[in-house]
């Protein structure tokens, strides 16, 4: 099988590089892998940008759906529809891949499970920025793996700019699925606003004994304005709730019919100020989410609210054409109240400081370090530096750095406060040390032409005190007071060691054909080996996938459309409580395709087929994913 899905990708690279059109832009400005402005071929890291409209011309309808065919990512969902989704970099764990908006880190401090939650309408996205490899000089705990970047229209408009967006989509299909999307973004040139929503029902496919069923809503709104020419405020708020059926999400047992309702409040402030070759921009968040889950009806249910402050201070000086400095602090408070793990609260304050230095017309530099500090795991020195040479079409990068992460509150305090605690279940560990490893990568792009762009990377990351869930007797269980003597648990611990090898292959293509007809594709491919000091395995190190391809593909031709993405992933076995629970595949293909037509105007029909080849899989324990699924929806898009 792997045989026959690498010939069907240099097929199709052999392709690309045959059809002849004009150009396209494959090397963007990004602020992401750098806080300052630079082409991503400087910068000396690994990065890929999807644009926002890829959302209404791809088969996928949440933003961890797009997020699962990104070269390079690996997105380990439990359910439909952006029930749940784990999102995974390089290997390692969910936890270790972080999520920001416009600059500011949403992932929540009670699970990274939530991370996939990410409360904007897509309507409100302007393009994700997926940089891989270790990024915590710069962004501090959870970027490990990698730190995908959402940037949102408002935040990013452009001063004297006028722009005018209107979309709507609806989608009905099978098991009683019905999916409208709205958004309206206007920029004036001086005032930046917009506001969208999702609403995404679902009966679900069947599971056992009861249905996999979604219902979630999403409301978001922004507002940017420019005083002058110096000083531009932003501010954004936004409601997110879904309920689902949670079967086998966290565990693997027969009993498990377990729902979950996660209801997340978003707010964040961005004040900015530029003069010259300065600027000063001040970042303000906060996140309101409460997690409600329940096991099945005999069980009590856990109710969880977690709360995360933060703000951050950063100042851009550029005092010559070469050089471009950036200094900042960041403070972040994270609380939890919960029946289940109990009441706790954590500060944390950061300082670091970025270089991006041009050595020549082709070589670039940029050092950075963070001093950071949290009530647990004290004072962090955290380097990293990157190097970029370009010459011609071909770019040569590398980058290495010292990353960290420190355990969230589930892993620290799950099950901490129940009366009993029965045996298989999964442990907090209120001991567990800060995570520390050391990651180096070095790659090269090669732009064919200016619109086919191939990419490759070889990285490898040492990491100690990992931390994972580990099968665990009682008797050797720290903490036994509301434990059975005779179970066996899943108690987070810090591994010794833990090697990460890799080497992953990107192709991004883009060309507006002659014809009028227009070709997009993305094609990554990664393979992976993680190496473990314990000699049991541990959960989440264990499920990550040695061979990962992923890709988009999207032809228009005049009034009609045509695009398809798919997965295709192989990995080691992994072992579930009962022959009744659904067996985690080791490795299967799943292709998604999608057909538009334009009826009039602005108005566009679409038929879906989601998982076309009726693939029976599942990413994690026993939580079964959806079969074949049909859809089909119109959409009406306005611009001017």
């Amino acid at each position: 099988m792997r045989k026959r899905w690498l010939l069907i990708l240099l097929i199709f690279s052999t392709l690309l590089q045959t059809v002849s059109a004009q150009e396209a832009d494959l090397d963007p400005v990004t602020i992401t892998a750098s806080l300052n402005p630079a082409k991503t071929s400087q910068t000396g890291r690994n990065l890929i940008v999807m644009k926002g409209e890829r959302f209404a011309q791809l088969p996928v309808h949440t933003i961890d759906e797009l997020l699962r065919y990104v070269p390079g990512v690996e997105v380990q969902s439990r359910g439909a529809l952006g029930a749940q989704s784990d999102i995974v970099i390089r290997g390692g764990t969910f936890q270790q891949v972080l999520v920001i908006i416009d600059g500011v880190r949403v992932n929540d401090p009670n699970t990274g499970h939530f991370s996939s939650y990410i409360p904007i309408a897509p309507t409100e996205i302007d393009r994700i920025e997926i940089l891989k490899g270790a990024s915590s000089a710069l962004y501090g705990s959870d970027a490990v793996g990698g730190v995908i970047n959402i940037i949102t229209r408002t935040f990013a408009a452009k001063k004297d700019t006028e722009k005018t967006d209107v979309l709507a989509r609806i989608t009905a299909g099978e098991y009683n699925t019905f999916i409208a999307d709205a958004g309206i973004f206007k920029n004036n040139g001086q005032t930046a606003w917009s506001a969208g929503g999702q609403s995404l029902h679902t009966k679900g496919q069947p599971q056992r004994g009861i249905k996999g069923f979604v219902e979630s809503e999403n409301i978001s709104a922004s507002v940017s304005h420019f005083f002058n020419d110096k000083w531009q405020v932003a501010l954004r708020g936004s409601y997110d709730k879904r309920k689902f059926a949670a079967q086998n999400f966290y565990t693997s047992f027969v009993s498990d019919t377990a729902q979950e309702t996660v209801t997340s409040f978003w707010n964040q402030l961005q004040v900015t100020r530029s003069v010259a070759n300065n600027t000063l921009r001040l970042q303000v968040g906060y996140k309101n989410l409460t997690d409600s889950f329940s096991f099945n009806p005999r069980t009590p249910t856990n109710q969880s609210k977690s709360r995360l402050w933060q703000a951050l201070i950063s100042d851009e000086w550029q005092p010559t054409k070469t050089t471009a400095l950036t200094f900042g602090g960041q403070f972040i408070n994270k609380r939890i109240s919960s029946n289940d793990r109990g009441d706790h609260s954590l500060n944390n304050v950061a300082a670091f400081v970025v270089v991006n230095q041009q050595l020549g017309s082709q070589f670039f530099i940029a050092p950075a370090l963070r001093l950071e500090y949290n009530e647990i795991s004290k004072v962090e020195v955290v380097p990293q530096i990157n190097l970029s040479y370009r010459s011609g079409k071909l770019q040569l990068r590398s980058s290495a750095g010292k990353t960290v992460r420190d355990a969230d509150f589930t892993e620290r305090y799950n099950n901490y406060n129940k009366v009993i605690v029965a045996s298989g279940q999964r442990l907090g560990n209120p001991d567990l040390e800060t995570e520390r490893s050391f990651s180096y990568e070095g790659g090269a792009d090669y732009f064919v032409t200016g619109n086919l762009k191939l990419s490759g990377s070889f990285f490898q990351r040492y990491h100690k005190k990992l931390i994972d869930y580990v099968v665990t007797p009682y008797s050797q269980v720290p903490r036994k007071i509301n434990l059975l003597p005779t179970g066996t648990y899943a108690l987070a611990k810090n591994i010794a060691e833990v090697t990460t090898t890799g080497f992953e292959t990107d192709i991004q293509f883009s060309k507006q054909l002659s014809n009028g007809s227009s070709l997009w594709a993305t094609v990554g491919v990664v393979w992976l080996d993680s190496k473990s000091s314990d000699t049991l395995p541990s959960f989440y190190i264990s499920s990550h996938a040695k061979f990962l391809t992923n890709f988009n593909v999207q032809y228009t031709h005049k009034k009609f459309a045509v695009s398809a993405n798919g997965v295709y992933k192989k990995r080691q076995s992994q072992a579930v409580a009962s022959p009744l629970v659904a067996k985690v595949s080791t490795d299967y293909i799943v292709v998604n395709v999608k057909a538009d037509v334009t009826v009039w105007k602005d108005l566009t029909a679409f038929v879906e087929v989601d998982n076309i080849g009726g693939k029976n899989f599942t990413d994690l324990l026993g939580a079964q994913m959806p079969g074949r699924w049909l859809m089909g929806g119109i959409k009406i898009s306005l611009s001017k």
